[in-house]
């Protein structure tokens, strides 16, 4: 629960200034009354979270003049001027300069109240895009471990602890969370980080292509093997190994692999000459190997000789109070590229945020809020809102039409536009993906942060 807005009150009538105080309090918010502005501005600077409201007329101090030295130190302070009917003039002068509203004695109860709501409301999204900006600005390392919450906190100090050891380490995490900006992190954290850091996917090469990619090949060794190849492993000596999707390994790569871990050295295809290499692996999986339900057909002893160290990368969806902050780093990165300005963090713009499962995780996130800054997702906002108002008056078909539609942008945006993993999720034929986004006007290169896909 939000703690009520603070008020500074300026009036020096001080039966008036008592009384308006009464009604702000009785109405929520905590009160600070002064009948001298020079007092006053003792207690307010650029970090007051809270709303002025003043008097114009006062000795010493006008209210036209705490206004200009107000905004001298913040000019999204809000400041309500209460004015006699001679000032309204001179309060629509100090509107032009950016003062927030004006009342006109006398004035009604209601009146005060919900003006001093609405400025409240608008100091306090002020100050949470401040403080997201300048958490986001000082995030450790300028990546996407960012997060307050205490899973992520464990997670960086685990990753300090163990980065330097050189043992082997297995990431769990679903996709989209980070594993390979973890992997990153404990290369560069570690006395390996003059080395190579080499990064391979085994989901997406062909079994027949892996072993040449892992392991290096003589020239001759295969039909196409024209020089001599450095394999990965051996690329990766002296530095890091990260293998993602370890599960999608083919079986008899596991076995090889397994040697390669036992024995710290390669054969590369094509010889018998064998290399030693100074190896440090980081493998990462979406699914739980541990678990031999999901295990399936990866090697029960290659999980336990990766599974030194296990580090798992908590889903977004487990960590809501790290969103906005998350957000609001790659909405800044995202506006540097596109010379764009940060979207501010509107009331509708925090609730889409966290009601979001954000199955894609920081990826999704990231993906999201380049549409933001570009202002695409606005347009998405409203397209949808526009469609659940009228949703009662459509027929089945249009309902399930709507439901395809939406489902295949959600998707697209998951994978960054990926279409092959698109199509994976959705299991339909590449085809029929192709023609559904004809028929619903989906341009799927929209869904790509480069503007392109693989």
């Amino acid at each position: 629960m939000s703690k009520p807005a603070s008020i500074v009150l300026i009036d020096n009538d001080r039966d008036l200034l008592m009384a308006t105080r009464q009604t702000l309090e009785l109405a929520g918010f905590t009160v600070e009354a002064f009948d001298n502005p020079l007092e006053a501005l003792k207690r307010i600077n650029a970090d007051f979270e809270g709303v002025i409201v003043t008097d114009i007329r006062m000795p010493h101090l006008d209210g036209h003049e705490l206004f200009a030295q107000v905004r001298a130190m913040d000019g999204e302070l809000p400041v309500i001027l209460v004015t006699g009917h001679g000032d309204i003039a001179m309060a629509v002068d100090a509107m032009k300069s950016g003062a927030y509203d004006f009342i006109t004695k006398p004035f009604s109860t209601e009146r005060l109240v919900q003006t001093v709501q609405r400025a409240a409301g608008m100091r306090r999204l002020v100050m949470e895009n401040r403080a997201l900006r300048q958490a986001a600005h000082s995030a450790q390392d300028g990546l996407p471990l960012i997060g307050q919450t205490p899973a992520m906190e464990r997670l960086r100090r685990t990753l300090r602890q163990i980065a330097d050891t050189d043992v082997d380490v297995l990431i769990v995490g679903e996709t989209g969370s980070g594993k390979e900006v973890v992997a990153s992190l404990l290369h560069q954290w570690s006395r390996r980080a003059k080395g190579h850091f080499v990064a391979l996917n085994c989901g997406t090469l062909p079994d027949s292509m892996i072993e040449s990619e892992l392991f290096g090949h003589e020239a001759g060794a295969f039909t196409g093997a024209q020089k001599k190849r450095v394999g990965r492993i051996e690329h990766s000596s002296g530095g890091t190994l990260f293998l993602d999707e370890i599960e999608s390994m083919p079986l008899s790569t596991q076995v090889q692999m397994l040697r390669v871990l036992e024995m710290r050295e390669v054969t590369p295809l094509g010889t018998n000459e064998v290399r030693p290499v100074d190896l440090r692996i980081v493998a990462a999986a979406k699914i739980d190997l541990g678990n031999p339900r999901e295990r399936g057909d990866f090697r029960e002893d290659l999980y336990y000789r990766l599974n030194v160290v296990t580090l798992a990368i908590p889903p977004v969806r487990e960590r809501k109070a790290d969103i906005p902050l998350l957000f609001a780093h790659f909405a800044q990165r995202a506006a540097e590229r596109f010379r764009r300005e940060v979207p501010a963090m509107t009331p509708a713009l925090e609730r889409h945020l966290l009601d979001h499962d954000w199955p894609g995780n920081v990826r999704e996130l990231s993906h999201f809020a380049e549409r933001a800054v570009l202002g695409l997702h606005v347009a998405e906002h409203e397209a949808v809102v526009a469609e659940a108002a009228s949703f009662d008056d459509l027929s089945l078909p249009e309902r399930v039409d709507m439901f395809e539609a939406e489902t295949i942008r959600q998707t697209l945006s998951r994978f960054d536009g990926d279409v092959r993993q698109t199509l994976e999720a959705l299991k339909i034929p590449r085809k029929t993906f192709y023609d559904k986004l004809q028929r619903y006007g989906i341009v799927r290169k929209e869904f790509s942060p480069g503007g392109e896909v693989s």
